[in-house]
């Protein structure tokens, strides 16, 4: 098409600038491309929203501009709508600048638009349009919807129709999980991505929530959330209620079971290991209370809890005291206190030991008297003894002494 002024064809050479973008509503990505001496700018527009095509121009010297679309059908020249889509607005006509909107964005209104100058030769720029489709709400689906303490479980997300595919994650609790993705490609460039997540579970995982995040483009804070119920077989406690301190002859005994499961444990049984339960014992739901113990009662008494996933047990030991025993810890200071008086006994009496050896060691030998005085020089046995009984003529000077 040419425009002629005055049977004459008025051609102008200019430089030529084509933008494309969407209103703050929409989501839009651009990209200037060059091209000869035009640039453009690729669009990114969420499906449903508003998109802004402008076809600028420096210096134009009444040269027309006109806008086609991908089919290279004009959309507007100047000022004016040949194309009967009323989605098409005009927001913008001056010498310098072309700018119409699009309103309600389909994926069929994606392609290549095209912001043509008439000069010799004519100029044109491109603006690649893309429409994004953002998932439908994910679906998140359990291969069993309870399971047990120890086994596996396998959860899958979906997340249906968007354009370009959509990625997913997986997070249980505070945790982040890796998941297996297929991507399955519709009609209409459209996509179907699926994970599937396994793992095992234990009793801390009932009530945790697990979490498929959906990472799209064109949405936000997409994701589906399904919480873990798993069960896991009884938990048992036994707790004495009677008596506070150490059994003894003539009391009474009261055992009471605690036993917590899910499902809650359906039967609570009392035995006494190896051995026969009291004929006089009384169980009563989760108790047992035994009247009179005495010393035939010793043994290990156990509590046994069961559910659907499994059973437990926890043990108690009764050794029965004589009645004089006292409670625990003063027989344990009396001991003490016998023994710390019997090992100073002990180290006096072996002191006293040691300081009678070491007196009679030093005073050993021989104690004389004058009995016998002058017997020593005497030359033989006779002179001796007549020297000895001379002695005796002087009593009152015999004495004894004894070192």
């Amino acid at each position: 098409m040419a425009i002629t002024g005055s049977g004459s064809l008025a051609i102008s050479l200019s430089v030529f600038v084509i933008s494309a973008a969407f209103l703050p509503k929409g989501a839009a990505e651009t990209v200037t491309v060059e091209g000869q001496n035009l640039a453009t700018d690729n669009v990114s527009v969420i499906e449903g929203e508003m998109a802004t095509i402008s076809c600028r121009v420096k210096n134009n010297d009444d040269s027309v501009i006109q806008l086609l679309n991908p089919n290279r059908q004009t959309i507007y020249f100047k000022n004016f709508r040949p194309l009967k889509d009323s989605r098409f607005q005009l927001v913008n006509f001056s010498d310098n600048e072309l700018r119409v909107s699009l309103s309600n964005v389909s994926l069929s209104d994606e392609g290549r638009y095209v912001c043509q100058l008439y000069t010799d030769p004519p100029q044109e720029a491109y603006a690649d349009i893309t429409v994004l489709v953002p998932p439908g709400s994910p679906i998140i689906e359990s291969r069993e919807d309870v399971v047990s303490e120890g086994n596996e479980t396998e959860l899958t997300c979906t997340a249906i129709g968007s354009k370009p595919a959509a990625s997913i994650r997986w997070m249980k609790g505070e945790e982040e999980l890796t998941g297996e993705t297929t991507v399955e490609e519709t009609y209409d460039r459209m996509f179907t991505v699926s994970s599937r997540v396994r793992f095992s579970v234990t009793k801390e995982d009932d009530g945790v929530p697990v979490d498929c995040i959906i990472d799209h483009p064109a949405a936000k804070d997409l994701l589906a959330q399904r919480n873990l119920e798993v069960q896991y077989k009884p938990e048992v406690k036994i707790v004495v209620t009677y008596p506070e301190g150490l059994p003894r002859e003539g009391d009474n005994l009261d055992l009471t079971c605690i036993a917590e499961g899910k499902p809650h444990p359906h039967q609570i049984n009392w035995l006494r290991v190896d051995e026969d339960v009291p004929p006089h014992a009384v169980v009563t739901g989760s108790d047992l209370y035994i009247e009179n113990l005495n010393k035939s009662y010793n043994g290990t008494y156990r509590c046994v809890a069961s559910n659907a996933v499994g059973e437990a047990y926890d043990d108690y030991i009764l050794y029965v005291y004589d009645s004089r025993a006292g409670e625990g810890a003063p027989q344990k200071i009396d001991h003490a206190v016998i023994g710390g008086v019997v090992a100073v006994v002990m180290f006096a009496i072996l002191c006293a030991l040691i300081v009678l050896g070491r007196y009679f060691a030093r005073h050993k030998g021989t104690y004389f008297t004058h009995e016998a005085k002058g017997a020593d020089d005497a030359a033989d046995a006779d002179t001796a003894i007549i020297n000895a009984e001379g002695g005796h003529n002087n009593t009152d000077e015999k004495k004894e002494y004894y070192i």
